[in-house]
């Protein structure tokens, strides 16, 4: 049997290329694990619990993006997590034996209390405290045995990792610990070099049509000191330099021509708007598919299905090893 792993995204937003390469490593997973794909809309709730968010719209949004890259429902599981109630009787069951102290260290915590404080979001609830003990159940209600995730999120496996340890050591051995997957994910900026985001509008979304797509790229920031074509470019400054890296195969050649004075922003921004072009197209093409009737909705009840057949086995066990 192939080893498990699970992981999911919050339906917070439409996805853009910034997130390309976390699903384009889940398409890579398929062959080599039984996966487990959740959209995780309970975790919406603990930041935008009162921001009434459109969340069947959100999960519509999310699952068409996933299915577009090339997530396969007939090797993975795609399900959306409120459908899976084994996901919250889980969690229940760690909230009683988890000291509170091991969810206040987590890194994540203080810091966007802090940060999302200051944008007038309240998030001194159990729910935003307990998000991480919730990730925990996500995982390890499938008894995963990995969670393909970025660097930031290694302390939040950590702890996934101990409460597996505490509860196999109270009552019986019922999970593995799960290892973290690193994935290389480059961070792409927005065109204006902040942080990508949608809310900034700074975004070059998955689902953008040729025409936005050049319309956004026109739009990046490049070398301020480049007055006229022929001035040495400094690549390591440009944004769209820092693009060509990931959509451009001969970005040697790109980045030469530009510390060279050999070629213009505006050449450069065309080429790049092309070849951004190239990787999306077949994913339009796919989400079309998607969209007809009935597909998308088939896909998610047949995935909570599986899942929930999955979860409800470990629960037979956690309840047997708790004796409940």
């Amino acid at each position: 049997m192939k080893n498990r792993i699970f992981s999911g995204m919050r339906p917070t937003g439409s996805l853009h290329i910034g997130h390309l390469s976390v699903l384009q490593n889940w398409v890579a997973l398929q062959d080599e694990y039984e996966c487990y794909f959740g959209i995780v809309d309970w975790h919406a709730l603990t930041t935008g619990y009162e921001d009434k968010l459109d969340l069947k719209e959100l999960i519509r949004e999310i699952a068409l993006d996933w299915l577009s890259v090339g997530i396969d429902p007939q090797k993975s599981a795609v399900f959306c997590q409120s459908q899976v109630k084994e996901h919250a009787e889980l969690h229940l069951l760690f909230s009683m034996f988890t000291p509170l102290s091991w969810l206040e260290r987590v890194p994540t915590y203080k810091d966007q209390v802090l940060q999302l404080g200051q944008e007038g979001k309240d998030l001194h609830t159990y729910g935003f405290l307990g998000y991480p003990l919730l990730q925990a159940a996500d995982i390890l209600v499938y008894k995963a045995s990995a969670v393909p995730v970025g660097e930031d999120q290694i302390p939040h496996i950590e702890l996934c990792r101990e409460i597996a340890r505490r509860f196999n050591h109270l009552y019986q051995n019922v999970f593995p610990e799960p290892q973290s997957l690193i994935g290389k994910v480059p961070l792409l900026p927005g065109v204006d070099g902040r942080k990508m985001s949608k809310s900034y509008n700074n975004a070059i979304s998955l689902t953008a049509s040729t025409d936005e797509i050049g319309f956004k790229v026109r739009q990046m920031i490049t070398d301020p000191q480049r007055i006229r074509k022929d001035d040495p470019g400094h690549p390591e400054v440009c944004v769209v330099a820092k693009f060509h890296k990931i959509y451009t195969s001969d970005v040697g050649k790109i980045e030469q021509e530009c510390a060279g004075g050999k070629s213009g922003c505006v050449a450069c921004k065309k080429y790049l708007a092309e070849n951004i072009d190239k990787v999306l197209t077949p994913y339009r093409e796919r989400r079309k598919f998607w969209e007809t009737e009935g597909k998308l909705e088939q896909v998610l009840t047949e995935g909570a299905q599986r899942a929930r057949e999955t979860a409800a086995k470990t629960m037979g066990e956690v309840r047997k090893a708790m004796g409940i």
